[in-house]
């Protein structure tokens, strides 16, 4: 992935990933475990998640979802 550097990288935290997704943390992390989310990144103690990452991985969800559809 590389970044636009006139678009600065915005980190999300659990709630909003939680907001955007419409998963549960425990969701979130057993997909992240099966390679079909995006990893976390630390932040010291803390962790969070690209945006730009999660927002390719919704569009890829709706792309697949638009794809199936469209195939029956």
């Amino acid at each position: 992935m590389q970044s636009n550097p006139h678009i600065p990288t915005r980190i999300l935290r659990l709630p909003e990933v939680i907001s955007r997704t419409g998963y549960r943390k425990t969701v979130i992390y057993e997909k992240m475990k099966n390679n079909s989310f995006p990893k976390q990144i630390k932040l010291g103690r803390a962790v969070g998640w690209v945006e730009q990452e999660i927002s390719c991985w919704i569009d890829a969800r709706i792309e697949a979802s638009r794809t199936s559809s469209n195939s029956t």
